[in-house]
């Protein structure tokens, strides 16, 4: 049987189910709106580009979209959250 070991809060939810782009694509609907408290739009970017980076096409379209609404510091701080990500995982 895999161990699947949580590495962050937002990953709890996965299981022993490997994270599929469909699941980030949502993650970042989450984020956007504030599913889960207030809007983020920071978490948001970074799980479009990361769904997109798995082949959802969609979740590139809305990564553009928030990106307008976003500092280029911001912006910077998203990819960076992603890239720490996808090292982990």
């Amino acid at each position: 049987m895999a161990r699947f070991e949580v590495y962050s809060e937002d990953m709890s939810g996965f299981g022993e189910a490997p994270a599929n782009p469909e699941i980030l694509f949502q993650m970042g609907l989450d984020s956007a709106c504030g599913r889960h408290g207030e809007a983020d739009l920071i978490a948001a970017h970074k799980w479009f580009n990361i769904a997109a980076l798995k082949g959802n096409r969609d979740a590139a379209q809305y990564r553009k979209e928030i990106s307008a609404e976003m500092s280029p510091s911001q912006i910077a701080e998203a990819q960076r959250s992603a890239r720490e990500w996808l090292s982990a995982h």
